[in-house]
């Protein structure tokens, strides 16, 4: 086997700061895929800059947590529109409760639909906070994405080894979910990675660490994946306060892990190459 990666960054349309490192990353850096919040405060300018290079692929990142929504149903969303932070009690009620399973169902294919309205093809799908790994989140995910078109899904499954960590209880109860969402993927006939890096170091995908993580990729497609940003604003302060967002941007534009990809022979792909 060879090893291949996909270097991609989460939350595109979150924010002016973020749309910002995401463009630098991908003209003058090594990213190549990003993921559209079509509901973030700044979704309008992250599809025009999307528009203007054509060579970024963009998909969907579903929000069904600590999110705007697009249709803000009371059943899943506060006064504002806003979905909880609460992961346990929103798993919860998307499972067993059929209007919150409903609501949840009508918003992701919203979510699809705004996609479409961009113009742009839809490279790829993944959830916010990996909420997709939730079996009824995952399910409408899919079922959505299949009449809009996609082909691949976010597995994030991450080995410890090469981010030097050891094997826990944690991550073997993460693997069933997991196998879950894999089993729901291939099942519908579409792609996915074999691994996944930005979980642990979420927020600190620092370029040290992406120096050293290059050489110990395993066999077959890993997707990195990070959270630049140019600066932190209030509401990325709120939601995320310890992330080095400037820190992973510095990673993307790091001629070291450039030529790090290169010396390990170590072939940058997209979505659409699986």
């Amino acid at each position: 086997m060879t090893r291949r990666a996909i270097v991609s960054a989460d939350d595109f349309g979150m924010s002016l700061e973020v749309n910002e490192a995401i463009e630098a990353a991908h003209r003058k850096g090594v990213l190549s895929t990003a993921s559209l919040m079509v509901a973030g405060d700044a979704a309008a300018d992250a599809i025009r800059r999307a528009k203007s290079m054509p060579d970024l692929r963009v998909g969907l990142h579903v929000v069904a947590i600590e999110g705007k929504s697009v249709l803000d149903l009371p059943a899943i969303t506060d006064e504002q529109g806003w979905f909880g932070r609460d992961q346990l009690r929103l798993g919860v009620e998307y499972f067993f409760s059929p209007h919150a399973r409903s609501a949840i169902r009508r918003e992701i294919e919203a979510q699809y639909r705004v996609f479409a309205r961009t113009g742009l093809p839809l490279d790829h799908a993944n959830a916010h906070k990996h909420m997709h790994l939730h079996p009824t989140v995952g399910r409408f995910l899919i079922e959505s994405g299949l009449s809009h078109g996609l082909k691949a899904v976010r597995s994030p499954f991450e080995p410890p080894e090469p981010v030097d960590a050891k094997d826990s209880f944690s991550d073997r109860a993460l693997r069933r979910w997991i196998d879950v969402l894999r089993h729901q993927i291939r099942k519908a006939g579409l792609k996915t990675n074999d691994w996944c890096f930005g979980l642990r170091w979420s927020g600190h995908m620092t370029p040290d660490r992406i120096r050293s993580l290059i050489p110990k990729l395993p066999d077959g497609v890993s997707e990195i994946y990070f959270h630049p940003a140019t600066a932190q604003n209030a509401m990325m302060h709120r939601f995320m306060p310890t992330y080095d967002q400037e820190g992973e941007l510095a990673a993307l534009l790091d001629s070291g892990v450039r030529d790090a990809f290169t010396r390990e022979s170590v072939r940058q792909i997209g979505w659409s190459d699986l």
